[in-house]
């Protein structure tokens, strides 16, 4: 059996629940590489990550953003979650980006929550402030907070789709 630790985990699910844009919506989708051969990426299978103290810093990640940590050390979250993101986003920023800051740290997770309200009022309770919050994204609604290893995370809700 593999042993992952829940940081490295849950950074792997972070982009499952990125982003729900559908496909038509890149630039990019245009210039996707075709998959009508084998031998070719299906998809995020998990991301992995260092960390000072892996078991505190699950622990926190359990305690604090309710991430269902199980006794391997990690976490696995669906993608068949009511009003889920349907796709993930990889994306490279380039190496001065000030979009990770206050963290030093080399990648930022992105957690799809379904009220950022109530989940940041949750984060409250718990002693933890958002760094800072956007209410009047296109894409919806963001805040950011940082981990007790200082790794920013971005909290998103994403734009419900309007009903026909």
């Amino acid at each position: 059996m593999n042993t992952f630790t829940a940081p490295a985990l849950l950074s792997a699910l972070f982009l499952t629940l990125l982003v729900s844009y559908s496909p038509a919506a890149w630039s990019y989708a245009d210039t996707a590489a075709p998959n009508d051969t084998v031998g070719h990426i299906t998809g995020v299978g998990g991301i992995f990550f260092k960390a000072k103290d892996p078991k505190a810093l699950a622990a926190w990640y359990r305690d604090v953003l309710g991430l269902p940590i199980q006794g391997w050390g990690g976490a696995m979250l669906s993608y068949d979650e009511p009003n889920h993101p349907k796709a993930i986003i990889w994306s490279a920023f380039p190496e001065s980006t000030k979009y990770f800051a206050p963290s030093n740290s080399g990648f930022m997770i992105n957690y799809a929550v379904d009220n950022l309200e109530a989940f940041l009022a949750r984060l409250s309770a718990k002693g933890v402030a958002p760094i800072k919050r956007s209410d009047d994204d296109s894409n919806g609604r963001f805040a950011w907070i940082v981990d007790p290893e200082g790794n920013k995370i971005e909290l998103w809700e994403p734009k419900r789709a309007a009903n026909p």
